[in-house]
């Protein structure tokens, strides 16, 4: 009986916030873990230097947030060049293709503590910039994510190209994306934290930005107990 009224337990108000500090639109998108809450309806258009803001639920939530790039409407389909979700504007709680930087978020844990937890994965690969901040919390909450544009500097084994191979670079996939064997994607037998080791290819993102998670069995370089934030901000090209 303990158990269901912590899990049903009303936590301050807070603020989630999404903005865009790149110089292009972007259409965020919000996925809940499983059995959470779709926030948003998943997903939106958010104009060049502007943001969005919205209540976080009042009770335990996890999810990520990533930024789609390079949508378009044709022929009655929406598409994005990165981080599309199955052809939808609104996700709905469908997840996001890689190449894409990922915010993954926990609200409310912790019991009475009502810690926030939060960080930035290069895992699934790189997109856009992105950072997490939280505002008004208590402890240790500092700014965690990826600044540098990765596009820039990508190795070429690891670019997508849009559209079709012929231009811009879009997205810095993972190794395991790009070469899909158990190794470099931590699966079967390398699937434990003894086995699932960096890479020359996580390594390319883990120099670049440290503050984040770069192959499954990561640790970033910041860590951070924050209770209670009132606001929580991801910020895209920050």
């Amino acid at each position: 009986m303990v158990m269901v009224q912590r899990s049903s337990a009303q936590y301050p108000a807070m603020t989630l916030t999404v903005v865009n500090n790149c110089p292009f639109t972007v259409w965020p998108a919000v996925q809940p873990n499983s059995g959470h809450d779709v926030l948003e309806r998943g997903g939106f258009a958010l104009p060049t230097v502007t943001h969005r803001s919205f209540p976080a639920p009042t009770h335990h939530w996890s999810g990520r947030i990533w930024a789609r790039t390079g949508c378009t409407y044709a022929n009655g389909r929406f598409s994005c060049a990165t981080g599309d979700c199955g052809g939808r504007l609104e996700c709905g709680g469908l997840g996001g293709a890689a190449p894409a930087t990922l915010a993954q978020i926990t609200l409310h844990h912790g019991g009475q503590q009502d810690l926030t937890s939060y960080g930035v994965s290069l895992v699934d690969g790189f997109n856009v910039g992105m950072t997490v901040t939280p505002h008004e919390g208590k402890g240790r909450c500092p700014v965690v994510g990826c600044r540098e544009n990765l596009l820039a500097t990508c190795p070429d084994v690891l670019q997508l190209r849009a559209p079709a191979g012929g231009g811009q670079v879009v997205g810095c996939k993972s190794g395991c994306q790009a070469f899909g064997t158990d190794e470099l994607c931590c699966r079967n037998m390398y699937n434990s934290p003894q086995t699932c080791r960096a890479s020359s290819y996580s390594e390319f993102f883990k120099h670049a930005c440290p503050a984040t998670f770069t192959y499954a069995h990561d640790s970033p370089s910041l860590t951070h107990e924050c209770a209670a934030p009132r606001e929580l901000k991801v910020i895209f090209c920050h």
